[in-house]
């Protein structure tokens, strides 16, 4: 379990350092693990790079892609710091990533069970990792836009 908290915090901190560096973004961090090693990171562009399918799954998932050679990542695991949109669930699946692990679920269109339950049973899924710092950080952000 300590290896799970240490990947979320990892994914939480990429989060984190995705909101200074550009803060229009929401700030969501991915990571992807192979083994017990960090393979590739990826956080939210969406409105940085003016890109539909800039999230922070996506984005790592291409950057692990990219540094395996292949469009499968069979054996890893992704670690998010929100639960993945249907978009996401539907490119996990086709990386045949093992298993999920968010922190905050989403309650507007999360796809790992929370409104659609797009990832079972070919993913195993685990909801809730440091529940309360990631939605800390989100609760951060959108105060901060309506100021």
């Amino acid at each position: 379990m300590s290896d799970i908290w240490f990947f979320m915090g990892k994914a939480l901190e990429y989060a984190y350092l995705s909101l200074e560096a550009n803060p229009c973004d929401i700030p969501v961090g991915c990571i992807i693990v192979s083994g017990n090693k960090i393979i590739a990171y990826g956080n939210n562009t969406r409105e940085s790079a003016d890109r539909i399918t800039g999230h922070a799954e996506l984005n790592a998932l291409d950057a692990a892609a990219a540094l395996s050679g292949s469009r499968y990542l069979r054996g890893c695991k992704m670690f998010v710091t929100l639960e993945p949109c249907p978009m996401c669930a539907g490119a996990l699946r086709a990386a045949q990533i093992d298993e999920l692990y968010f922190g905050a679920y989403n309650l507007r269109e999360g796809a790992a069970g929370t409104v659609y339950n797009l990832l079972y049973p070919h993913v195993k899924v685990f909801g809730g990792i440091k529940k309360s710092d990631c939605e800390s950080l989100l609760k951060k952000y959108f105060i901060s836009l309506r100021s």
